[in-house]
């Protein structure tokens, strides 16, 4: 992510005796997303991924390192974080909780293709399931409350024009469903969060905004960046197979399927206001690239517009 926080290598060197991964050898910055400092970390051992928690507090991470580590033990290609000497999954380095995880191998893929989206839809379907039988317990941190929050802190930054479809969102996006099939989610499985290495999915990684909401309304967020053009529509072909793979796993209910316009909605905007949050209210980072949320305020636009079906 971006770098908030500075580590040089000896101070590394000190916080790694803890951990049995041997003598570093290179510490790389990681120039991507907006929400911690990540690094590339190199030892005589293997190669891990180092986050220094920047919003996250120390109570908050055995929900996140927990869940990674139950998928991983489940055979998920997810990091599996690392334990110090004191049996701990984080500890503090610079005044941050930080955490160790492995690396995997693999790159993102930045123009996915059908094939690309039934890989996904499988392996959305296997995480779902996985996680149900992970013991943490934790809602959604990005979910409505978070959403009536942040519309109301951004409000006054906004266009007229922005107000109104502000509001006609609000209006249409579906809190969360108790008698919707529920459990936890990754909640961000965007392009960059998953890694391929040629047709199979290598990795699925930043799980910091997980919680437990509906599994239709995690599938939406994919949808939203795994199948849309270039000019912010639902590709038909691209749709049809994650949905297909998904439902091919984990059968969609006839009530997700009622449900999966107002979750497109709902995912839409979520982005949207995380994105003119933080370009309205922007932290300072040494390497950070904000989003822009233009992308997601057309796409929330279409979506009202033009409730795409589920087509299943």
């Amino acid at each position: 992510m971006a770098v908030f926080t500075t580590v040089s290598p000896e101070e590394l060197s000190l916080w790694l005796e803890h951990y049995p991964v041997g003598i570093l050898q290179d510490l790389v910055p990681i120039a991507a997303g907006i929400e911690n400092t990540n690094y590339f970390v190199h030892t005589s051992t293997g190669r891990y991924v180092l986050t220094l928690f920047e919003k996250l507090q120390p109570q908050e991470l055995p929900y996140y390192l927990g869940l990674m580590n139950h998928l991983a033990t489940q055979g998920l290609p997810c990091p599996a974080p690392l334990l110090n000497q004191q049996r701990q999954f984080h500890a503090l380095l610079k005044g941050k909780p930080t955490s160790l995880v492995t690396r995997l191998g693999g790159q993102s893929q930045t123009h996915p293709t059908v094939d690309h989206c039934i890989a996904l839809g499988h392996m959305v379907a296997r995480l779902h399931q996985s996680a149900l039988t992970f013991e943490g317990v934790q809602d959604n941190p990005r979910g409505q409350g978070w959403r009536i929050r942040t519309a109301r802190e951004i409000r006054p930054f906004l266009t007229s024009f922005q107000q109104a479809l502000l509001d006609h969102a609000l209006a249409q996006a579906a809190p969360f469903d108790s008698t919707l099939p529920q459990g936890p989610v990754h909640a961000d499985l965007f392009r960059d969060n998953v890694l391929f290495e040629g047709a199979r999915i290598s990795g699925l990684i930043d799980f910091y905004f997980a919680g437990t909401d509906n599994w239709v309304y995690d599938l939406a967020i994919v949808a939203n960046d795994w199948c849309m053009t270039p000019q912010a529509r639902l590709d038909p072909l691209r749709l049809s197979a994650l949905l297909g793979a998904y439902h091919e796993k984990r059968p969609l209910s006839a009530e997700e399927i009622k449900h999966w316009p107002r979750m497109l909605v709902t995912a839409a905007l979520r982005f949207w206001l995380s994105r003119l949050h933080d370009q309205h209210q922007p932290r300072i980072g040494s390497l950070l690239n904000p989003h822009d949320p233009a992308w997601f305020e057309r796409i929330l636009s279409h979506h009202l517009e033009q409730p795409c079906p589920c087509p299943l």
